[in-house]
């Protein structure tokens, strides 16, 4: 098999093979299990955010003072694209604006694609240096993406999107990683310069969607803190957990 044709068929495990198995799972749940597994990526996020890929942007070779001040930026630019995308509200009849899961999902649509465009593009460059490598990467990236689908196809469906519509936009998302192989494959270099800058601005949108977007809708869920709390918790070890499992 050519070099090429490894590369596309590794990107494509890696991303479509995740969603079958996340959306499997998810398919399962009832609505109970849905706004926990909803904990569960708020979690998630935030970990791979604060502990996998700020860090990884670092050691990449981006400057402390310059990573942090993307990430300031592109915060800014997702609270100006989120307030002019939703700059209505619907208001109960308290008067109380009502938190909407739904909000935050077409930025987990585009910060989903960001990530998997990202390992796509590590993949690529991957196969360039050393296939061996390149398919243990394949394998981890595959393990890695599984429970953040399941995260994802979790939000999609407590923000009551049809379990069609929600496997439809994930497969569209999965493209990006096709994609990403594709770039860091045809231009190792170039894709290297460029894989910090992603990686920080992938993290500031996990950031914000986490802190935005699920946190307070998870407030308004009265009775569940334990099981909130020990989703959420269970997320954010599972990185370090899965870092050190693979390092």
């Amino acid at each position: 098999m050519s070099p090429f044709a490894q590369v596309l068929l590794a990107s494509v495990l890696a991303g479509f093979a995740s969603m079958g198995i996340a959306f499997s799972a998810t398919s399962r749940l009832s609505q109970t299990w849905l706004t926990r597994m909803v904990s569960f990526a708020a979690g998630l996020m935030l970990a791979l955010a604060l502990l996998d890929l700020l860090p990884e942007a670092l050691e990449a070779g981006l400057d402390p003072d310059e990573m942090f001040g993307i990430l300031l930026a592109a915060l800014m630019v997702l609270f100006a694209v989120d307030f002019n995308l939703h700059s209505g509200c619907r208001h109960s009849a308290e008067g109380v604006c009502a938190h909407d899961l739904a909000r935050p999902v077409p930025m987990v649509l585009v910060g989903g694609a960001l990530h998997v465009f990202t390992d796509g593009l590590m993949l690529g460059a991957a196969f360039l240096v050393d296939p061996a490598l390149a398919w243990a990467m394949t394998a981890a990236v595959l393990a890695h993406e599984v429970p953040r689908e399941a995260g994802d196809f979790a939000l999609l469906l407590t923000a009551k999107w049809g379990r069609r519509r929600a496997l439809a936009w994930n497969a569209a998302t999965r493209l990006a990683c096709v994609v990403g192989a594709v770039a860091g494959f045809a231009a190792l270099s170039g894709a290297r310069e460029w894989i910090p800058y992603i990686l920080t601005i992938a993290a500031a949108n996990f950031i914000y969607i986490a802190l935005t977007g699920i946190l307070p809708w998870l407030r308004h869920e009265r009775g569940a803190f334990a099981w909130q709390g020990g989703f959420m918790a269970a997320g954010v070890l599972l990185v370090p957990l899965s870092m050190r499992f693979l390092h």
